[in-house]
């Protein structure tokens, strides 16, 4: 059903050359954004008008970019803890 919506969103021009590379992630996201909204097949997904193709682009992207700062903040945060380790000389 979701790569269905990603062929849509490709052959409608609107997803930039950063999603096209990351297919995978883009179709994943696509799935929750779906659900969330209750479509479930592709029938639904084939009759939507674009405008809808582009509010369900959109809550991809928005998925995306927390998804993102998400990780960015979790790997700040073990990077802090590997300098923290590195600061503390045990003292013989």
């Amino acid at each position: 059903m979701s790569k269905f919506a990603y062929f849509r969103f490709m052959s409608n021009n609107m997803l930039t050359v950063e999603e096209q590379q990351h297919k995978d992630e883009i179709i994943t996201l696509t799935e929750q954004v779906l659900d969330a909204k209750g479509i479930e097949c592709d029938s639904k997904i084939s009759k939507i008008s674009e405008e809808q193709l582009r509010e369900i682009l959109e809550g991809v992207r928005r998925l995306r970019k927390r998804k993102k700062k998400k990780k960015m903040i979790e790997e700040e945060g073990v990077e802090d803890k590997q300098k923290e380790e590195l600061d503390i000389v045990p003292i013989e």
